[in-house]
């Protein structure tokens, strides 16, 4: 091959990586919403010209990634993303290892519990178990939240070795949920190192109003968090004693799961 059609063969190469880039961040803005988007607001978010996201758009449809709304003209995701993410968490080994020990925590709590596993700069829900009492949360399978705003995301940078734990904080970029939502770093790295001496995190209504959190991290055999679990409760109904309705329950559930992952012996 000549150097020639090597450089146009790299190039080839570059530009397909880059509108696969593309394919993936509008197919990620479509999942992350709470509700359907329409092409404005996908090229606003993406940045994206309209041409572009149609094109992108037409493509993820053809492949039943995405649906459209024929009424609102709005786009969320199609049967065939979800039946390949269900396919994922169905077959993931932390899930599966899991399962019972988050049974037994939310028939224990009577709260939700979710489980998280690191994904980029944030953690994403691979399991949710609703509770049994009236009010429940909006959240589901496959929401990303952030690392310091939810319980999950400070329990795993809580236990994280330190210069991978500064790394991920230098890079946030943080924006308020609400008004307890911290935004500043310093606060952040006070928040975390309380999350290290007690044990556990605490998200206290700051990825969402109303809604108190507690979580703890899944070391895995390597000592490295793994996944995390939290449990979300109504402020309103959080107990008074919260170290053995939720806090205990918690840390041993997350030590069992730890356990079953690093096997026998």
């Amino acid at each position: 091959m000549s150097a020639q059609d090597k450089a146009t063969e790299d190039q080839t190469k570059i530009a397909g990586t880059a509108a696969f880039s593309k394919f993936v961040a509008v197919l990620q803005l479509i999942a992350d919403q709470d509700a359907p988007l329409t092409i404005a607001q996908l090229s606003a978010l993406s940045g994206y010209p309209r041409p572009t996201v149609y094109r992108i758009l037409a493509a993820l449809m053809a492949e039943g990634m995405v649906v459209e709304n024929p009424r609102t003209k709005q786009f969320e995701v199609g049967p065939r993303l979800i039946n390949l993410a269900s396919r994922a968490w169905d077959r993931s080994d932390i899930r599966a290892t899991a399962i019972d020990s988050l049974r037994a925590l939310r028939d224990a709590t009577r709260e939700t519990v979710h489980l998280a596993l690191p994904s980029d700069a944030g953690m994403v829900y691979i399991e949710k178990l609703e509770s049994p009492q009236a009010v429940r949360m909006t959240s589901r399978i496959g929401t990303r939240v952030t690392l310091y705003s939810s319980s999950v995301g400070k329990a795993y940078l809580a236990a994280l070795e330190e210069e991978r734990r500064e790394r991920l904080m230098a890079a946030i970029r943080m924006e308020r949920f609400t008004e307890h939502t911290i935004t500043d770093l310093d606060a952040l790295r006070a928040e975390i190192a309380d999350t290290r001496a007690r044990g556990y995190a605490e998200d206290r209504e700051e990825n969402e109003a109303q809604i108190f959190c507690y979580g703890a991290s899944i070391m895995g055999p390597d000592g490295v968090p793994a996944a995390c679990i939290s449990i979300s409760i109504p402020l309103f109904r959080r107990q008074e004693d919260a170290h053995g309705t939720y806090i205990r329950p918690l840390l041993e559930t997350c030590a069992e799961i730890s356990r079953k992952l690093a096997g026998p012996g």
